[in-house]
């Protein structure tokens, strides 16, 4: 068989994963994924596992960060609410007067996650520590962090992390 068979057929196997990928909102194989641009409304996400991205809404103010996803009784599956705050610090959450299971992903000031707390139960009011020091926590739909793939290691880019510190940067 020559090279130009082998190459062919190649090509062809990159074109139909990425046919398959599309099938997949917002998950990419990090090999096939040039660097995203940063948009406020949207945080990437890649590892091992390879990219992905979720449409938020920030919360960034006392008042936002403390209201979060509460009272919502769905959440589409590439939505979810990032939550940033000034300095990295220590952070808790808790699901009182949430209506929907999340998974909380915690990242520190590189955007590198620490860690991810899954499937967090609705109205529970137990603390969920963010580890050490935390910049931004991301929530999404409770599993999908699971079936993703996203773990500590994986790398969020968003603008909200300084380009001079992070580990992905816009």
């Amino acid at each position: 068989m020559g090279s130009r068979s082998v190459t062919a057929r190649s090509a062809v196997a990159v074109l139909c994963l990425r046919a398959a990928l599309a099938t997949v909102p917002g998950l990419f194989p990090a090999a096939l994924l040039a660097a995203p641009e940063c948009q406020a409304d949207r945080v990437w996400l890649r590892g091992a596992w390879g990219s992905a991205y979720f449409t938020v809404e920030v919360a960034d103010t006392p008042q936002e960060r403390s209201r979060g996803l509460m009272h919502r009784e769905a959440l589409p599956r590439r939505a979810g609410m990032l939550f940033i705050y000034d300095q990295a610090q220590p952070v808790s959450f808790w699901m009182k007067n949430t209506l929907i299971p999340l998974d909380m992903i915690f990242a520190d000031a590189t955007g590198t996650v620490r860690r991810v707390h899954h499937m967090a139960r609705p109205h529970d009011e137990t603390a969920i520590p963010g580890g050490g020091p935390v910049k931004a926590v991301l929530e999404i739909n409770g599993g999908l962090a699971r079936d993703i793939g996203i773990g500590p290691g994986t790398q969020l880019r968003h603008s909200a992390f300084d380009t001079a510190v992070a580990a992905w940067p816009c």
